[in-house]
């Protein structure tokens, strides 16, 4: 019997990466609108891509195939 292939999920693929070691990382949101209303502090912190927590990313692991 063949093995069932899962398509990658477009939505999830524009959305994480995929480091080499496995981790999941993906971009803060809340970053562009309304910027004038946040701090300084908090537009510069929501520059750097953060990493999905453990559970989370094995909820999302099966979204992205590469």
């Amino acid at each position: 019997m063949k093995k069932i292939k899962h398509k990658t999920k477009k939505a999830a693929q524009k959305r994480f990466k995929i480091t080499k070691s496995g981790k999941i990382m993906l971009r803060h949101s809340h970053r562009s609108h309304q910027a004038h209303c946040k701090t300084t502090k908090q537009k510069r912190q929501l520059r750097h891509s953060g990493q999905l927590s453990s559970a989370m990313a094995k909820r999302h692991k099966y979204t992205i195939h590469r």
